[in-house]
């Protein structure tokens, strides 16, 4: 437009000044073979002009028209892609409004058209594993692994969320490709975190403990992991390693891999209380003793409580001795008369654990929780009070 408006211009210009030049007009002489061209200055600048014009405005119209037909073309041949970058955009919508199914169908229709096959495939395969469709799961992760192959660099976080999908489907062919999958990615393990998590899940399904317990020793200095998960994991793998040992070999070999870890592994809740519960459940019931003894005489934590009244101690005569001596400083303690009454019912001492539970029950506030009160419920039960058991019963249902 700019220069448009400079020709314009130019143009006036020379008519403005063509009555100056009317007295000494000039002449301009072109000679081509025979044919010879005489012009005036004027006349020359005159025709420039013109031309000028002319070509300007032939050249706009000339780029209009393209530009229609080549919008015309695009809009023909790249009708299909839009539609599949469409259809792609609104499975993330149904995604997201937990429209599972039609989410699943969108992806796979557009896969292809949006020219996006790797995140189609794999949102799809995640629709179709909110819906437990395992075969259509396997078979978006099929069309998935063929894109993947296609291209040289793998991509991590596909085959994290691969791992993931197959994990969740709970069969021992899923977990076999999940194994492989992550098998071929090992290396990322020291550097990806969400892959050393899915390690370690799959580790502990797999039943392979002791990996499991080497892996925590890494998962341990990763801060963005909480120490709740990696409690949850403790106890799982250390409690599958000391059973196996007592299993396969003896006590004394479990005994010797326990003196083995260090200290603070030792003092870890999770830990100490994996050993103990395998001590229990073996009844060897005089180093389980000593274990619990000089924690039991500080003032515990909750964690500490609710972990040692679900372990099977049926010699416990120690520990409710220690419990009893704290109760005589603090007869309404609700964790104290909580814990007599479990070792009590432990031991199938039914009286001592049903006046336990009776004095929890009877503290103001409700400071027992479900477990307590069917703890409350069998020891009634066993001493043959069964109307108040099933009174009890039917708080437990109603809790």
């Amino acid at each position: 437009m700019i220069r448009f408006i400079a020709i314009i211009i130019l143009f006036f210009a020379v008519l403005a000044l063509s009555p100056l030049l009317i007295d000494e007009k000039g002449y301009i002489l072109i000679a081509m073979g025979e044919t010879i061209i005489e012009l005036t200055i004027l006349s020359a600048m005159i025709m420039f002009t013109l031309f000028a014009i002319s070509a300007f405005i032939l050249y706009k119209v000339l780029r209009g028209s393209l530009k229609i037909s080549f919008n015309a073309w695009n809009k023909v041949a790249f009708a299909g892609r839009r539609r599949g970058i469409a259809n792609f955009n609104k499975g993330l919508a149904a995604y997201m409004l937990e429209d599972y199914q039609g989410a699943e169908q969108l992806f796979a229709k557009s896969a292809e058209p949006a020219k996006r096959q790797q995140s189609a495939y794999l949102l799809a395969a995640a629709a179709s594993a909110k819906q437990q469709l395992d075969t259509n799961t396997n078979h978006y992760l099929a069309l998935l692994e063929q894109e993947t192959a296609k291209s040289s660099v793998a991509d991590l976080s596909s085959v994290i969320v691969k791992v993931k999908l197959l994990m969740n489907q709970d069969s021992n062919d899923a977990y076999e490709k999940a194994r492989l999958l992550i098998d071929e990615n090992h290396k990322q393990i020291g550097h990806d975190t969400r892959l050393l998590v899915l390690e370690i899940n799959l580790c502990l399904i797999e039943k392979r403990f002791e990996s499991a317990v080497d892996y925590l020793n890494m998962v341990r200095k990763e801060k963005t992991i909480t120490d709740k998960s990696v409690q949850a994991w403790e106890a799982k793998a250390y409690y599958g390693v000391f059973n196996h040992i007592i299993i396969k070999q003896d006590q004394t070999s479990l005994h010797a891999y326990w003196k083995s870890l260090g200290r603070k592994v030792k003092q870890r809740e999770a830990v100490l209380f994996a050993y103990c519960r395998v001590l229990a459940e073996q009844k060897i019931t005089e180093p389980l003793i000593k274990l619990i003894t000089p924690l039991l005489k500080k003032q515990p934590n909750d964690y500490f409580f609710k972990q040692l009244r679900s372990l099977p101690i049926k010699q416990s005569e120690p520990l409710i001795a220690l419990v009893q001596k704290h109760l005589h400083d603090n007869s309404k303690s609700p964790q104290w008369l909580s814990c007599l009454g479990h070792l009590a019912l432990m031991s199938e001492q039914w009286s001592m654990a049903e006046k336990a539970f009776g004095s929890l029950i009877k503290l103001e506030g409700q400071q027992y929780d479900k477990q307590d009160l069917q703890a409350f419920a069998k020891a009634l039960t066993e001493e043959g009070k069964h109307k108040t058991a099933n009174e009890v019963w039917i708080k437990v249902q109603s809790y």
